[in-house]
This record gives structure tokens, sequence and C-alpha cells, in this order.
């Protein structure tokens, strides 16, 4: 009959509208706080494993018990303010500049984003985070990680300014930039799978597509979320050690051991072989994915509230 849908006439999509990219910013410096505070001590850890030449360590529960025994269980949260600001930072950017990168990409015609221009918006985020955010914050967070004892007076960096501007000092502002080259293929590769896996993930798992007005359960979130974090840190790992090892040597002495980032990878395989590139990978999975998890379910509610009250056609 005239009038009725036919069975083979494709039914068009709901039309989708965009999250500013201020609330995507919001969302994930609130997540980035609650981040920081839950998997801090996994962080410590994975960096002290890292640095571990001498096999001082033998696995993830004997360096934290070692930690604990020898400087006090609140070493294991050792260089948190960094850390948490460096964290509430780099999700704000990172979520931020996805959204106008991914604005940008999208057809001008369709308003749909492709899986290239999702992944260009990713790589792009992760890129500019990691040089203006991450890698200072980082530097500063790893020298004060590595430092072993109880007693203040007798660590090099009383602090997080305090080591920034003994690094300044020493060895010049671009000391606080040292291992930018792993940091950036880093995050920019993480960041490029993280959001392309999340989405695909949230419409795989959960039938949810951005800007529909559908809001995840926390526990939804949490789920695609952890699932979308895994990936990275697999494929990173050798960045992630040789930006940890770079990040931690100082040249004050006017020498160093590792002269970048290739000439770092070529003397770790040397040296310790195949495998040291992918030390830390277990408490890096213990971090990341969870780390994902926790900031996706506060930012996806942040979302979803702000879906909810200025979207049409939101459920309530």
């Amino acid at each position: 009959m005239a009038g009725e849908p036919n069975d083979q006439t494709p039914i068009p999509p709901a039309k989708k509208a965009t999250i500013p990219a201020h609330m995507k910013a919001m969302s994930g410096s609130l997540g980035g706080i609650m981040e920081a505070c839950c998997l801090q001590p996994i962080d410590v850890i994975k960096t002290r494993l890292q640095l571990d030449r001498t096999g001082a360590y033998r696995g993830i529960v004997h360096c934290g018990s070692t930690v604990c025994q020898t400087e006090g269980v609140r070493a294991l949260w050792k260089g948190l303010t960094p850390f948490a600001t460096h964290l509430t930072l780099k999700y704000s950017l990172r979520m931020g500049t996805n959204a106008v990168l991914q604005s940008a990409f999208k057809d001008s015609q369709t308003g749909q984003l492709s899986n290239r221009g999702r992944l260009l918006s990713g790589f792009g985020a992760g890129v500019l985070e990691a040089l203006v955010i991450v890698t200072p914050f980082e530097v500063v967070k790893i020298r004060l990680q590595q430092q072993k004892g109880l007693s203040p007076e007798l660590l090099k960096y009383k602090g997080p300014v305090h080591c920034a501007r003994l690094i300044i000092r020493e060895e010049g502002i671009l000391g606080l930039w040292a291992g930018a080259a792993p940091t950036v293929m880093r995050n920019g590769t993480n960041q490029a799978a993280m959001f392309t896996a999340k989405n695909a993930f949230d419409v795989f798992l959960w039938k949810k597509h951005e800007g529909d007005g559908k809001v995840l359960q926390p526990w939804q979130s949490m789920i695609s979320g952890f699932l979308a974090g895994t990936a990275g840190p697999i494929c990173t790992g050798p960045f992630d050690v040789v930006k940890t090892r770079l990040m931690a040597q100082s040249r004050e002495a006017g020498h160093a051991k590792y002269n970048g980032m290739v000439h770092a990878i070529k003397t770790i395989y040397a040296e310790e072989g195949l495998l040291a590139l992918w030390k830390g990978l277990i408490p890096r999975l213990m971090r990341i994915p969870p780390g994902q998890a926790i900031m996706w379910a506060v930012a996806d509610q942040v979302i979803g509230l702000y879906e909810r009250r200025f979207l049409p056609n939101a459920p309530l």
C-alpha cells in the first residue's frame, strides 16, 4: 500500500548531535582525577621495573612489597601530584582535541566520521598531548619515582616543583622534554587505537552511537573502556620502555647512556635482550585498561548528562 514502509527501503539513521569539545574536555579531566588516585601504585611499580637493570625486583608483587618495606606504603604514591595534574590536563586536552579533529574530519555532506578520520583524530590528539603535557610531567614523575630511600634530606629531588627547577638548571629547559620522540609515537598510536576501539565496542556491545542520546551505564562504559585500553600497551611497549629510560637519565655530567630513541632501542636489545623492550608490560596492562575503564565510566556519565539535558529526543 502507498505510504507504508517497504521492507527493502533502508531506514535513515537518527540524526546525531555533536557533543561540544569543552564538554568532552571536562569529562576527561574529571575521569583523570579518579584514575590517578586509584592507580598510582601500579604506575610506581611499572616505573621501578622498567628502571631495574640488575634484577633487584622479581616481579610485580615483590617490587611492591620491597618498596613498602624499605620506603613505606606512602612510597607507592610517589609522584602523585604531578601524575594527577598530568592526567587531568592530558585527558582534558586529549578529549577536547579529539572532538575538534573529529569535527574537521567529518564528511561535510553526511556528517559521518570514517574509521580513517577517527584514527587520524586520535593520533593527532595523542601527538599534541605528548608534546604539550605528557613529556614534561612524566619526566618529573619518573625522576621522583626512581628515587629510593626514606630520608627526604638524602633525596636529590624534594618535590615536583623542586625537581622541575633542578632539571632546568642542570640540563636546560629541553631536559623536561627528554624522551619526547618515543612519547609522541606511544601516545599517538595509543590514542588512535583507543578512540577507534572505544567507539567500535560501544556500537558492537551496546548499540551506542555518539550523539544518539543513549547513555551507557557506568559498568558498560567500563567494559568498553577496558577492552579499548588493552591493545595499546602491547603494541607500544618498546616506546614506553625507551621513554622511561630517556626520561630517567640525568645529563648534568655531560654524558648520557642513551643518545636517542633508536640508539636506546639498539642498546637495550644488545645488552638486555628483546624481551627487555617489554619490561613493565604486566603492570602497564594492570594500570592502563583499568584506568581507561575508570576514566570512561566518569566521562560517559558527564557526556550522558549533557545529552539528556540538551540533546533533542534524548531519553530521560
